[in-house]
């Protein structure tokens, strides 16, 4: 049952990326039917489903969803770019900070770069910026920021951490995220000749309209917002009726809230069975202790460019670190194959086969679409070999 439970989760991968369904959904039903046949229970089966992580992540982006349909997010983002003024080669550093720390205080990676990549896309078409180089960066600024413990990633990896006893390490998690979105992104900025960019389009701060009142009081919200309290935030801006309540709603990824809690019930199916052990297993038998983090991270990438990370690659990886390192005997620490994990998923992300390239091309053009992939291989294979020279070590 152990290996059955293993091939349900890959004939859910398989089908979402061919059949274009939901994975979360698929596994939910596949959990059921392998969980039946192992004779376990409805009520073991459904406690995979993390109704704590659900209604957070239900909270953060509900929040969000109201500060973009009222244009407050779009606003402060022209803002903020308009302070490079002529020198046109801080633009693509100038919207990395800003991805980074948008995303960190609660939308997370898919909807920041989803609000700021329409606003870079027209804006490279404008300026004459290489809109693959400033697609990447865009993304891989908001993935950094996505690691934070008020964002989606970094809630979904703090709570699989917590399940096998790794706590507190909000921080550690958060800088060594920051740390790979940076310096990936420094490789891309200087690969495509970032620092020699000219343009005579300037965008001047002078000529962005100010706040609103309602955009004002929706950026003192989020000033305020920590954890589940975005509930609390999102009610009081509704009733202040500073945005479209409906349309915020209508907003929420409710496909991806789904998908990452209905892989949850699945991978609750998978422990139950023995199945991580015997994934442990696997990848511990081609591992040693000094190429275990850059295996987990091209393994992640790969199942990456055919999945989600939250959704589905952090649940089905984390858990196999505690097994991996009791197995090998190892001393590493497990934050730094945790970051590998994540961090080199979200970079595989930047693939016209995944969210964060197919969200560059839509808002600009399908021409790039080889070059967006080359970039996310690119970062797959150098994030993992720095990974093995202690990329994510040295700040542990």
């Amino acid at each position: 049952m152990a290996l059955a439970s293993l091939a349900a989760l890959g004939l859910a991968i398989f089908l979402g990326f061919v059949k274009k369904m939901n994975t979360g959904l698929l596994c939910t039903a596949l959990a059921l039917l392998v969980g039946r046949l192992a004779g376990i229970s409805d009520d073991e089966i459904i406690r995979g489903f993390n109704y704590s992580l659900f209604l957070m992540l239900l909270g953060v982006t509900y929040l969000f969803g109201l500060a973009e349909m009222n244009g407050t997010l779009a606003l402060l983002s022209k803002k903020i770019v308009a302070l490079s003024g002529r020198r046109t080669y801080l633009v693509p550093i100038v919207m990395y900070l800003f991805a980074t720390i948008l995303s960190a205080l609660g939308p997370g990676t898919i909807p920041t770069a989803a609000i700021m990549m329409v606003f870079g896309m027209t804006l490279a078409k404008e300026m004459n910026i290489n809109p693959a180089m400033l697609g990447a960066i865009i993304f891989l600024g908001a993935a950094g920021g996505g690691m934070s413990p008020l964002a989606a990633t970094g809630i979904i990896g703090l709570n699989l951490c917590g399940e096998f006893g790794l706590t507190g390490i909000e921080e550690p998690l958060l800088v060594n995220g920051v740390l790979s979105s940076t310096v990936y992104a420094a490789l891309v900025y200087f690969a495509f000749g970032g620092y020699r960019l000219r343009s005579d389009i300037v965008l001047h701060l002078a000529d962005t309209p100010s706040f609103a009142r309602q955009q004002i009081i929706t950026l003192i919200g989020i000033a305020g917002m920590v954890g589940l309290a975005s509930f609390g935030v999102a009610a009081i801006l509704s009733f202040l009726n500073v945005s479209d309540e409906t349309a915020a709603l209508r907003r929420i990824p409710w496909g991806t809230l789904l998908l990452i809690c209905g892989v949850g019930v699945l991978m609750n199916v998978i422990i139950l069975t023995g199945g991580i052990d015997l994934l442990s297993d696997a990848l511990a038998s081609i591992m040693s202790d000094s190429t275990a983090v850059s295996i987990l991270g091209i393994t992640a990438g790969v199942l990456s460019w055919f999945s989600s990370t939250s959704g589905v690659v952090m649940p089905t990886l984390i858990p196999t670190v505690p097994h991996i390192l009791s197995q090998m005997g190892s001393s590493a620490n497990p934050v730094e194959w945790v970051t590998a994990i994540t961090m080199v998923s979200n970079t595989a992300g930047i693939s016209p086969l995944s969210t964060g390239g197919a969200l560059a091309l839509a808002a600009y053009s399908a021409e790039g679409g080889l070059r967006m992939f080359f970039i996310s291989a690119a970062g797959v294979v150098s994030l993992s070999v720095l990974a093995y020279f202690g990329l994510y070590r040295w700040l542990l």
